[in-house]
C-alpha cells in the first residue's frame, strides 16, 4: 500500500482520487506518521462482517453438556471411581 504525505495529498488530490476510484487504497501521512487511509467506496468495511449466528444449523449441542465427563473429573479431584 502506498503512502503520501499530506503536502502532494493536496498538490495532487485529483489524481489520487482517480486512484482510489479505480480500486487503490493508501494512506496520507503527516510527517511520516499515518494518519487516514483512503480506500474506494466499493471496499468492503470490516463493520459490515457479520458474526453472530454464522455456524446456525452446523453445530449440534448434546442436552446433557454440563454433565459430559463428570466420572473424570470426579476421579481426578477426589481420586474416585
Amino acid at each position: 500500500m502506498d503512502t503520501v504525505n499530506i503536502h502532494e495529498a493536496k498538490t495532487h488530490l485529483s489524481r489520487l482520487i482517480e486512484r482510489a476510484a479505480k480500486g487503490e487504497s493508501f494512506v496520507i501521512a503527516k510527517a511520516g506518521k499515518p494518519m487516514v487511509k483512503v480506500v474506494p467506496l466499493t471496499a468492503s468495511e470490516a463493520t459490515q462482517v457479520k458474526r453472530i449466528g454464522f455456524l446456525s444449523g452446523q453445530v449440534r449441542v448434546p442436552a446433557d453438556f454440563d454433565r459430559m465427563g463428570d466420572e473424570v473429573i470426579d476421579e481426578l479431584f477426589n481420586g474416585n471411581s
